[in-house]
């Protein structure tokens, strides 16, 4: 019980650290006070997350408070979302840092909320009414959280400006692809400084030509995931098909390899790569990866990388398989910062619910990441005998 009262005064701490950083973005102490009781009703053992919820759990005598924060008080959750992300930047920053985009569906009924229509849902792997949230992650060897969001708006909602306006969009939002919304993402990641080596995102990102281009132009180094029918430059062609690259390919070539952990355990397959595009500069290269299943070696997945020249096949793989972090991430905040737990339908309601969340789920992570450390400094031995001894000049 004593344990279980720290690690709640801990995360209160913590949150209340977090928390002052973005303080001054509210010209009132309600919002102020408001913002701190939603996080802490994100992160406490709450069964449901709703406006009478998180209410009860801060000693609101009703849910009035949430939703003026939500839906009315004036203030930027983008701001708000600085904050947060330099937050991230001073306890996990590392310049081997991955970013990696994604985006997840929120199940919803009705039709009057921001972005809702029946569309595809990865979340659910099937076509649903739900919105769509396009995210940016930020994955390191010490944790990994989310950084960015867009609400993802279909050309039903952006053709009936009436519609937009009464659910709270602006006459300046314009339809954008998801493969927009992610480039903009990592624009702002780049032109802000926030460190990190590589970008990674599944075939529905990776399969834009146009996106890899600009993302070379910058000499940012990726690692995208593709389909069969992409086509690279090679020595043979200027159009060559991906898939046509590995039949006849000298079996040891091809190396087995775990790519890291999965929700059922090690995720191992056997991977190959052949470089394209060999008259580029010499520091650099590109390649194309391919992932072959070792139980179904006729199920095959490819990649295509920019990188240093002297990126190892393993380097690669790791970078590859770091994709799967955007899924912690994903699973992590909606069970346990109530990410998908809201009940607000206008569009700057659904940026500020996220913003509060992802706040909530950083804070999480950061937590995590120091417990690990001084579980890695019990459990190490000190470097040298004179490393805890004071100094003789002190």
């Amino acid at each position: 019980m004593g344990g279980d009262l720290d690690d709640v005064r801990l995360w209160a701490g913590e949150l209340d650290a977090l928390h002052e950083r973005f303080i001054h973005r509210f010209n009132r102490e309600e919002p102020r006070q408001s913002a701190l009781a939603y996080m802490r009703g994100l992160v406490a053992p709450l069964e449901r997350k709703n406006g009478w919820t998180l209410a009860e759990e801060a000693g609101h005598a009703g849910p009035d408070r949430i939703h003026r924060l939500l839906n009315r008080i004036e203030w930027d959750a983008d701001e708000v979302l600085d904050d947060v992300r330099d937050y991230v930047v001073e306890h996990l920053g590392d310049s081997e840092a991955v970013l990696i985009v994604d985006d997840t569906g929120f199940l919803k009924k009705g039709v009057r909320s921001a972005g809702v229509q029946r569309q595809y849902s990865g979340t659910a792997g099937r076509t649903e009414n739900c919105q769509i949230g396009v995210f940016l992650a930020y994955a390191t060897g010490r944790g990994r959280t989310l950084i960015d969001r867009r609400l993802y708006l279909p050309t039903s909602w952006t053709d009936d400006r009436e519609r937009c306006d009464r659910a709270g969009v602006d006459d300046t939002v314009a339809f954008e692809t998801k493969v927009a919304m992610a480039k903009a993402m990592v624009r702002r990641a780049i032109t802000d400084r926030i460190p990190f080596g590589w970008v990674t995102a599944d075939a529905a990102y990776g399969y834009s030509k146009g996106w890899r281009f600009e993302l070379e132009q910058a000499d940012v180094f990726h690692v995208m995931a593709t389909t069969r029918h992409d086509t690279v430059v090679t020595r043979w062609s200027i159009d060559h098909p991906v898939h046509d690259l590995f039949p006849g390919l000298p079996r040891q070539k091809w190396k087995r390899r775990s790519c890291g952990e999965g929700a059922h355990g090690r995720r191992i397959f056997d991977w190959a790569r052949v470089e394209v595009r060999p008259w580029h500069r010499e520091d650099r290269r590109h390649w194309v990866l391919a992932r072959r299943s070792v139980s179904r070696p006729e199920e095959i997945s490819y990649y295509i990388a920019y990188c240093p020249a002297d990126t190892t096949l393993d380097e690669l793989i790791r970078i590859a398989g770091s994709r799967w972090a955007v899924e912690e991430c994903f699973q992590t905040a909606k069970q346990e910062c109530g990410l998908d737990d809201y009940q607000v339908r206008r569009y700057p309601g659904w940026h500020r619910h996220m913003t509060l969340a992802m706040a909530a789920h950083a804070c999480l992570t950061v937590l995590r990441a120091r417990e690990l450390d001084t579980e890695k400094a019990e459990t190490d031995p000190p470097s040298s005998s004179t490393s805890a001894s004071p100094r003789s000049d002190a």
